[in-house]
């Protein structure tokens, strides 16, 4: 298995989930609009330690996904913020046509908190990986989306949710997850991303699991090969942080991104159409699933198989520093 440097023991600490179970509970102490909605999934979603705590503000609409995210926008036009868990494969797919139409098209105060995102339920198999949800979300308006790379971030991008007017998609994962922020003193704000390392030789940007990675694999980088790798922690994928992706191009001329997710529509995708319109060429490479729908296996098996962790990255980015995209570094040339 690669990376597996945790034991079952220490799972409740890493997983994002429990974090942001704990953290509703936290916000529901200080506001009494905060109401919590699942179908029946209060267990795996950890929203049920909401229910252990507010049972009269907690609502499980049974195994509905289009009833719990129509029942949330009634509770939004009432005064109320509705905190929604399920499965990011069911938020994205099964109860789109609430998601955009009661929710996103009205701009409602809805939190949206989609769990087992990506390929982190991998054992569960395809009808649960969800490499797609990004992709989708991406597309409504008024609509922001935070991809939160450890459990503390996880409680941030929740607090920044509750405190921030209009729809939000909260993508986290199963659990088991690499803890990267040793503590929460850090400045944490929607729309812009955080540099993890400094570096000038290429810039990895990176969201949600494949941050931990990216950072560990810039650390082999630097101390096998010599390399100044540039690491950006993209936790919101919309609003981008358009600013810190054209500084990256002008000062490393070299992104790679990684994420779990198809290539097409997530965060690479995000990042090529700032590129593509900021005028300024630079080498490129997307990391993530290709094309297909992803095997079954264990999560850190399977983002070893797709390349999206350490060790795929660092192959990468000694592929990527192997290329000559451009026969000068004159930018006189370019748009």
């Amino acid at each position: 298995m690669a990376g597996l440097t945790y034991t079952v023991f220490d799972t409740t600490n890493l997983s994002t989930a429990e974090v942001y179970g704990k953290t509703l509970v936290e916000l529901a102490k200080e506001h009494e609009d905060l109401v919590g909605l699942t179908a029946d999934l209060a267990k795996s979603t950890k929203i049920g330690i909401l229910a252990d705590h507010y049972p009269e503000r907690f609502f499980n609409m049974g195994i509905a996904e289009q009833n719990l995210f129509g029942v949330a926008a009634g509770m939004a036009t009432a005064g109320l913020t509705p905190f929604v868990s399920t499965f990011a494969v069911f938020t994205s797919m099964r109860a789109l046509d609430q998601v955009h139409t009661d929710i996103c098209y009205q701009n409602l105060n809805v939190k949206m908190i989609a769990t087992h995102a990506g390929l982190s339920f991998g054992q569960a198999g395809s009808t649960h990986h969800c490499t797609e949800d990004i992709g989708i979300m991406r597309t409504m308006a008024n609509l922001t989306i935070m991809v939160p790379a450890d459990g503390t971030e996880t409680a941030k991008a929740v607090h920044a949710a509750y405190h921030t007017e209009g729809p939000m998609y909260i993508r986290i994962n199963r659990g088991f997850d690499q803890k990267l922020y040793e503590s929460g003193d850090y400045d944490f704000e929607i729309g812009k991303s955080i540099e993890l390392r400094e570096g000038t030789d290429l810039t990895i940007i990176a969201c949600g699991s494949c941050v931990y990675q990216a950072v560990e694999a810039a650390k082999i980088l630097e101390a096998t090969d010599g390399l100044k790798i540039r690491v950006l922690n993209m936790h919101t994928i919309k609003p981008l942080d358009n600013e810190a992706i054209m500084k990256a191009v002008h000062e490393t001329r070299r992104i790679i991104t990684v994420e779990d997710h198809n290539i097409y529509g997530g965060l690479g995708s995000a990042v090529s159409e700032v590129i593509a319109e900021g005028g300024k060429a630079c080498g490129f490479k997307r990391l993530g699933i290709p094309d297909t729908y992803s095997i079954i296996g264990l999560h850190e098996d399977l983002m070893n198989h797709y390349g999206i962790d350490t060790i795929g990255i660092v192959d990468t980015v000694r592929e990527i520093m192997g290329k000559d995209f451009e026969e000068d570094d004159d930018w006189e040339d370019e748009v």
